[in-house]
């Protein structure tokens, strides 16, 4: 829409000063174009004389989006699985950026959204509650890479510490969103929940985020979001009952996952991960479905947390 304002005002804008006012390389402005005028089917022509584009005839307003049918169902079940944020802050600009959609399509599909209601929806459990103004202040800080402090308390700590941080990313994880940031005063990529997150302040000092950086390498040695440096990997190797075997089997839990039938109905579950904090929690959950087969450690952690619990729930009967 940006470009299109452009083009419409005649000022024969070209790639290198579309990509510097958009912040994005003069390849991308370039595709841009050529969906504009191969797809969009908008006159764009470029002009030799003032090295930059024009439309070659007046353009009344920026073409509507096709749509399909297919396309309408995928649009609304993202519809349907940002309504974990109803009644949070999030509602309302999530509502107006849905709307500013639909109303821009065309009216040339068969499928109602009454439809589409009484047939998908989602249920979601231990949504997050972070902030939209805390929300719009990190995600503003990401894009533009600017340093950022602000105050945060640890789950474990009793009061609120100062962090100073490069925000490299913004990630969802299990309904509870995190910045991931390079903390400058440890040197250290560090992972933060926004709930825990307060008194922003956006510094006016920008960053080079590394080009090698990327939020699937961070994270491919945990089962969530804990991370911490280490040179070992673990392998886990856990068996789960028959009971349990089919529910493991129908989800995709870790890039790393491998599964082996067993003969009595169950699966051996192999993943290999960083640390075990997430994922002792995770085989607990499963109760006496579950039973750790390596590593060492992992089986102690399990028994000592086991025991701990058989001595609560012993001395309340």
């Amino acid at each position: 829409m940006r470009m299109h304002a452009r083009l419409q005002s005649g000022r024969y804008p070209n790639c290198r000063k579309l990509a510097d006012e958009l912040e994005v390389s003069s390849k991308t402005v370039q595709r841009d174009l050529d969906f504009m005028r191969y797809r969009l089917g908008l006159p764009i022509e470029y002009d030799q004389l003032h090295f930059g584009f024009y439309y070659t005839e007046p353009v009344a307003s920026f073409p509507n989006v096709e749509i399909s049918e297919g396309e309408l169902v995928a649009l609304y079940v993202g519809q349907k699985a940002l309504a974990q944020y109803k009644g949070t802050s999030f509602e309302a600009p999530l509502s107006t950026a849905f709307r500013k959609i639909t109303d821009g399509l065309r009216d040339t599909i068969s499928v109602t959204w009454a439809d589409l209601d009484s047939a998908i929806s989602f249920r979601n459990t231990g949504r997050s509650t972070a902030d939209v103004h805390l929300f719009e202040q990190l995600s503003h800080a990401v894009f533009k890479r600017l340093e950022v402090r602000f105050d945060y308390k640890k789950p474990d700590a009793a009061r609120y510490e100062q962090r100073y941080v490069q925000p490299y990313h913004l990630g969802c994880v299990e309904n509870l969103w995190y910045l991931f940031a390079f903390d400058l005063v440890r040197a250290q990529l560090r992972t933060f929940a926004l709930p825990r997150i307060r008194n922003v302040r956006v510094s006016k000092t920008r960053f080079r985020r590394p080009i090698d950086f990327s939020i699937g390498r961070f994270l491919e040695q945990s089962f969530g979001v804990f991370t911490k440096p280490t040179k070992t990997k673990q392998a886990i190797r856990i068996v789960f009952d028959s009971f349990a075997a089919p529910r493991i089997e129908e989800r995709q839990w870790h890039p790393s996952q491998k599964i082996k039938q067993l003969r009595d109905g169950g699966i051996e579950l192999s993943l290999t991960l960083g640390n075990l904090e997430e994922i002792e929690r995770w085989i607990l959950s499963w109760g006496s479905h579950a039973q750790v087969l390596a590593p060492a450690e992992l089986k102690e952690r399990i028994g000592k947390t086991v025991a701990v619990l058989s001595e609560t729930y012993r001395t309340l009967v």
